[in-house]
């Protein structure tokens, strides 16, 4: 009968299921572990959904404050941020030799080169603490050295010349100039100390290094070093922020940022043509139909560069080759960061809210905390900044309302350093790429760093904007 146990398999170390031909491990073959750990998630799963504090208004406000940042972070900075930024990672893997990155980036390269090289390139794009992660991950995964690739990681957000300039004019000249010399003494010492906390993995991957064949590459290294700038160029114009004053240099550049975007796409088109071999008359289809839209729709400039982004990935999978293994590594970027970012999005809203709005944690409460020049106010003002995620430049109106709250200078320049290099999200992405352990050190670095340093400030710098 197919219900029935025989006596003879009671005896047997495994017990059969009634109904079933599955075998039951005796309790003292079962792996524990393998068993409390979904049970405690499915336990504390159950235990959110049950004690949901829908009937709070502040819960409710905060949820949709999650939703609001995620749908702004979706429309302002996925399509003119990540996606650009995720094809040069793809690129980078496919097309720079690792013996390059080595050489420049390496952990056996000369320090004033590697980590010269590192800042000035972070400092170059000017991207947020997300936009610079996919190419954090390309060069780490390339080989270059901790201490030069996290050098990078902080400069890129921390590094940008935009950002200081208003800086220095609304916050006042003197945090300006503390946020520069900082943001760039920080790139640099929280790399070599990264460099020697774990410097026998790094010694191990220098040798390793020394014994690696040279690569053989596609294209001369010339033309490698157009087709990178010709991108990085095409990310610069398209995320230029508009400058709070509409004179100047930033505005001139603001107001012709998409004509620029639009050349340099048309560049990169020439170079599918001769250098990856795109049928020629796709690229024109594709850079038609951008044109087309851009003239028919002028004030909705996205349309034109989203039509653009799903032209390129037509004409890069539709050619046989190099271009195919652009795309995939791309994709391996994009499908290994992007869900980490808007996860760690939807929780940085939920907990903090958008700039100007609230979550679950009262921003009162924060401005509370930070006034003065104390050790708690300036560790609170970095582990708040690191935490917090502010898009390029948004770190200063936040900062000018926290101050008119009465934040103390000192932990004011604390969150500015420890701010726009970090973020929840980015954190998330941090330890896919390297691991918990280095992710920490890193966190930690950064935050005790700016805490030290707001607080030598602050001490010369007491008074309140």
């Amino acid at each position: 009968m197919g219900n029935t146990v025989s006596l003879a398999d009671q005896n047997k170390p495994f017990k059969v299921a009634i109904g079933t031909k599955e075998k039951i491990p005796e309790p003292s073959q079962v792996d524990w572990n393998n068993i409390w750990k979904p049970l405690s998630v499915i336990t504390g799963l159950f235990l959110v959904f049950f004690f949901l504090p829908l009937d709070s208004p502040r819960f409710t406000g905060a949820v949709i404050e999650s939703l609001a940042l995620t749908k702004w972070y979706a429309q302002e900075h996925v399509i003119l941020c990540l996606i650009p930024a995720f094809f040069i990672a793809g690129a980078i893997a496919c097309f720079v030799s690792q013996a390059a990155v080595m050489k420049y980036l390496g952990a056996g390269a000369k320090k004033v080169l590697a980590y010269g090289v590192a800042s000035v390139s972070g400092s170059i794009l000017a991207v947020c603490s997300c936009t610079v992660l996919p190419l954090f991950a390309s060069i780490w995964k390339r080989g270059a050295g901790l201490g030069p690739a996290i050098a990078f990681l902080y400069s890129g957000p921390a590094i940008n010349v935009l950002a200081i300039v208003l800086t220095a004019r609304v916050l006042g000249f003197g945090i300006g100039m503390a946020r520069a010399v900082g943001a760039i003494i920080f790139s640099i010492v929280i790399g070599l100390i990264m460099h020697f906390l774990f410097r026998e993995e790094e010694e191990a991957k220098a040798q390793a290094a020394q014994h690696m064949p040279e690569p053989e590459v596609e294209r001369p290294l010339w033309q490698n070093v157009i087709y990178f700038a010709v991108m990085v160029f095409i990310l610069i114009f398209a995320t230029w922020g508009k400058p709070a004053e509409s004179t100047g240099l930033w505005s001139a550049i603001y107001s012709i940022k998409w004509l620029m975007t639009g050349i340099f796409a048309a560049i990169l088109g020439v170079l599918l043509i001769v250098w990856f071999k795109v049928k020629a008359f796709k690229v024109i289809l594709a850079g038609g139909a951008v044109l087309v839209l851009a003239l028919l729709l002028p004030h909705e400039p996205l349309v034109a560069f989203s039509t653009g982004i799903i032209g390129l990935v037509w004409l890069i999978t539709t050619t046989r080759g190099e271009t195919e293994t652009w795309f995939l590594s791309s994709w391996d970027f994009t499908k290994q960061i992007m869900p980490l970012l808007f996860a760690g999005v939807l929780v940085a809203g939920l907990l903090l809210g958008r700039p100007g709005s609230e979550g679950l944690i009262s921003s009162k409460w924060v401005s509370s905390l930070v006034g003065g020049n104390s050790l708690g106010a300036n560790l609170f003002a970095s582990v708040a900044g690191a935490f917090m995620y502010f898009a390029t430049l948004t770190e200063v109106p936040i900062l000018q309302g926290l101050i008119g709250s009465g934040m103390g200078q000192g932990p004011a320049l604390a969150l500015l350093l420890a701010g726009p290099a970090l973020s929840l999200p980015n954190m998330l992405v941090i330890r896919s790429v390297l691991g918990t352990k280095k992710t920490v050190a890193y966190i930690t670095l950064v935050v005790i760093m700016a805490t030290i340093s707001g607080m030598i400030f602050g001490h010369y710098f007491s008074h309140n904007i």
